[in-house]
């Protein structure tokens, strides 16, 4: 079977953030189907049954026209930075809704060094935000069950470092405690949450290995009491 994700792709990120113009990605072009594009269409389809096992409104589509995988092309119309190129590669699991800001999905972010999957709900909008506070402080046992499931054990997950097989927060919080909870509030760290976002870092050899089909879909299995709960709290089907 050929392989999903090559040295040759990283190869080829590597050169794109070395040439990233549009004469050196149109001279490329061919290598970018070859190695990028049609490799991630197979991973996408070939991992389609393991995400609809997860839950049925999630959807595996092989494409990069409102599909999941991500376009290589930037947005440039409001950065400073007008590199036309993404220097990495992404694949998004989303919910059948397709509401981005309101319902929680899974993600899968190919670069060498940097490669990671991740499942949650990132840059919700303020009603999405509003009712996950309103669903941890009704029940913060159920809460602590769907985070938990995620990062083990008890307690606070981390925010940073733990190393690369375990799970960490991403994402931006606020400062103060959100209107309306205490400062003093038991669960403040996870309300002040702007984005809930676990991500697990996986190594070069994990993205370049032939199980990677099986082995990204345990980790967005062991992501999917957080995805679960985060569905609910905003109320969309899981």
């Amino acid at each position: 079977m050929n392989p999903y994700i090559t040295t040759e792709l990283f190869d080829f990120l590597a050169d794109l953030e070395a040439h990233n113009d549009r004469d050196w990605f149109q001279a490329n072009k061919a290598r970018y189907e070859a190695v990028y594009r049609q490799p991630l269409f197979r991973f996408i389809e070939d991992i389609g049954p393991l995400v609809a096992g997860l839950s049925p409104h999630y959807h595996a589509i092989p494409s990069d026209s409102g599909g999941s995988l991500f376009r290589i092309y930037r947005d440039t119309r409001f950065s400073k930075n007008k590199t036309p190129y993404k220097t990495w590669a992404a694949i998004r699991f989303r919910h059948a809704s397709g509401k981005d800001g309101v319902a929680p999905g899974f993600y899968f972010h190919i670069q060498p060094g940097r490669s990671m999957v991740g499942m949650g709900l990132w840059r919700g909008d303020g009603p999405a935000l509003r009712a996950i506070r309103e669903a941890m402080d009704a029940d913060p046992e159920a809460w602590h069950a769907a985070r938990d499931a995620v990062f083990g054990g008890s307690g606070k997950a981390p925010d940073s470092g733990g190393g690369e097989t375990n799970f960490r927060w991403g994402g931006d919080s606020l400062v103060r405690a959100p209107k309306g909870y205490a400062p003093d509030h038991p669960e403040i760290e996870d309300l002040k949450r702007k984005d809930f976002v676990a991500f697990r870092s996986m190594s070069d050899d994990e993205v370049l290995a032939p199980d990677v089909v099986p082995h990204v879909a345990q980790l967005m299995e062991r992501g999917r009491p957080l995805v679960k709960w985060l569905a609910e709290a905003v109320d969309v089907p899981f």
